[in-house]
């Protein structure tokens, strides 16, 4: 007769890095969400329920909707500030590719020149060309030097980069 077996044990989360602005910059949105944003939609919400027939009341539908919405978003950022490593300090050797680096690389051709900056999955900014730590560009580049060359493997196929400059931003 077989035995049940118990289910494998859950994988150990990863480690899900931020800068210490970009922690400031979640715990910003939190606390304005729920000291402002939140007693504004529930005043709505209040005020829309007042009206009378809920059933048919377009904006106490959507006013609860939006409510859920933002506690969602709330429950997120709370779980999220409380599991998330701030990386604080700057690495020992910096003249490799770490966390937090600004860097330029050039594609193989010359004919592509792009400066990023690797930060964690909340600050990913392509405006400003912030990259995921955990993305192909920056799993290649992590722990590389100036003038070291990396392939990447982007939507377009393979491309050579060479590192061309690495800095780091005052914490």
């Amino acid at each position: 007769m077989l035995m049940p077996q118990s289910p494998p044990p859950a994988p150990k989360p990863a480690r899900v890095l931020i800068t210490a602005a970009g922690f400031r910059r979640l715990e910003a949105e939190l606390d304005q969400l729920w000291r402002v944003r939140r007693p504004e939609l529930t005043r709505a919400v209040g005020e829309a329920a007042a009206m009378g027939d809920r059933s048919e009341n377009a904006e106490y539908i959507y006013g609860k909707k939006a409510l859920r919405e933002l506690d969602r978003r709330l429950r997120f950022l709370r779980k999220r500030l409380q599991t998330i490593e701030v990386v604080r300090d700057l690495p020992h050797d910096r003249s490799r590719v770490y966390f937090g680096a600004d860097v330029e690389v050039e594609s193989a051709g010359g004919d592509e020149v792009l400066s990023l900056r690797i930060v964690g999955p909340d600050e990913i900014d392509t405006d400003r060309h912030w990259i995921s730590v955990d993305s192909p560009m920056a799993r290649a580049l992590l722990g590389k030097r100036e003038g070291d060359e990396v392939w990447v493997q982007r939507p377009l196929g393979r491309t050579l980069f060479t590192i061309v400059a690495i800095a780091y931003a005052p914490p």
